[in-house]
């Protein structure tokens, strides 16, 4: 059974820092590329970062410098460290695995809540 599983999300003080992690299962992550999506409450679904099956790294304007994309294929698990992170990062945030460009298998999600 394909699965993607996040953990990691929490509550955070502004300015904080949180590691997801995004499990893969079912499917061999060395040939896919594997993207973090965030959805805050009434807003839509937005890119956050990439990592491709190559190691080549793409990131939100919003996140760059605050947010690192990482993946271990041998642990088949991708990872977003966020550090200062702000009011405006609270979130579901979500990962996702594509070959083709259409995102073809998508974790549940797991929220993330900055907050003083």
């Amino acid at each position: 059974q394909v699965q993607l599983v996040e953990s990691g999300g929490g509550l955070v003080q502004p300015g904080g820092s949180l590691r997801l992690s995004c499990a893969a299962s079912g499917f061999t992550l060395d040939y896919y590329n594997i993207g973090w999506f965030r959805q805050a409450p009434g807003k839509e679904r937005e890119f956050v970062a990439r990592i491709t099956w190559g190691g080549s790294i793409y990131y939100a304007n919003s996140v760059k410098g605050r947010f690192t994309i990482s993946r271990n294929n041998v642990k088949s698990t991708v990872y977003l460290q966020m550090n200062s992170l702000k009011p405006e990062d609270t979130a579901v945030y979500y990962c996702a695995a594509t070959i083709t460009g259409t995102y073809d298998f998508w974790g549940q999600g797991t929220q993330v809540t900055v907050s003083s």
